[in-house]
């Protein structure tokens, strides 16, 4: 078994130097893969974690002794950063408080945060060049307990079609944990509220062809549990799901990692970990590297919640933060 404490590691980034403590404490038991291992990972996918990032505001989730241990949801970067960390400052109106949170621009910022034990990389759909206005639309499938993994490659085909039919280009990812997730560029035009409005009208829509399958309904208690969750809310302000090339917090490191559409119906999320996606990274490249290339607008599903809202079908309030 590995030490708990161990002499510290000077990492190399470009041209920045991140000293990391303890780094054999184990972090994830199943195979025992250490602090450092969790270094070499992000190193290994670094472009790839960058752009996943890049100017976004980001929560880190961290484990100080490991993921078997306690949890901390961290907004704030912690005083004594170095002066090479970028932040940006958000405001949270429930609290009526401000957290200047981690605002990744390069490798060794990452690589800091692993230090701090981070595992779990959450940023914003939107950047720090105005963080009211996002950028990316999240499609979050999320199964409900009894809901199998069939039914989640069902649903992602279905959102697939629909995304087609809008001339919208999607990028699946694995979630990291049992779901999928879809991100969508689009133009930084509209706010929280009517991005998701937008996501909301698709997840209707998606429900409808497929409602064997795809609930919205929004109370976890009212759910049929053997449905799949299209979670809309994932587009309200200050709610973060796992980046693209984000490590999960549980004993076997699993990552959510960059798919195509051709593997939804052979992918296996639990087979993609720390110890395998770094050779899947050196083969295929980022498969997410094109993402910023075309943005969309959500005119037409806009409208579609116009409709529905005329309907008497309005969406459930967001829970802010």
């Amino acid at each position: 078994m590995a030490k708990t404490s161990s002499p510290a590691v000077e990492i190399e980034v470009d041209d920045r130097v991140v000293r990391v403590t303890n780094p054999e404490r184990v972090y994830f038991p199943a195979r025992g893969e250490t602090k450092l291992d969790l270094v070499e990972y992000y190193l290994s996918v670094g472009d790839g974690i960058v752009n996943a990032l890049r100017e976004r505001p980001c929560m880190m989730h961290r484990f100080p002794t490991g993921v078997s241990g306690e949890k901390v949801h961290q907004k704030r970067v912690p005083h004594g950063a170095p002066p090479w960390l970028e932040t940006v400052r958000v405001h949270f109106p429930r609290y009526d408080r401000t957290a200047d949170e981690l605002c990744v621009t390069e490798l060794a910022q990452v690589v800091w945060a692993v230090q701090m034990s981070t595992v779990e990389f959450h940023p914003w759909n939107s950047r720090r060049a105005d963080t009211e206005k996002p950028d990316e639309w999240r499609i979050d499938l999320d199964p409900m307990p009894d809901c199998d993994f069939a039914t989640v490659r069902r649903a992602a085909h279905r959102c697939h079609e629909v995304l087609d039919e809008l001339g919208i280009t999607g990028y699946p990812k694995t979630s990291g944990g049992n779901g999928l997730h879809v991100y969508v560029r689009v133009e930084p035009t509209l706010g929280f509220k009517d991005v998701r409005r937008a996501a909301w009208a698709f997840a209707r829509e998606v429900e409808r062809r497929s409602p064997e399958d795809v609930t919205t309904t929004w109370w976890r208690k009212d759910r049929d549990p053997a449905k799949l969750f299209v979670d809309y809310n994932q587009n309200a302000r200050d709610h973060t799901i796992a980046s693209a090339y984000s490590v999960r917090g549980n004993p076997h490191g699993t990552v959510s990692t960059p798919i195509t559409w051709d593997e939804v119906d052979d992918v296996e999320p639990q087979d993609l970990t720390i110890a395998t996606v770094p050779e899947r990274y050196q083969r295929l490249g980022d498969l997410h590297a094109g993402i910023d290339d075309v943005s969309h607008t959500l005119d037409t599903l806009l409208e579609w919640a116009e409709r529905d809202e005329r309907e008497g079908e309005p969406p459930p309030e967001a829970e802010q933060a």
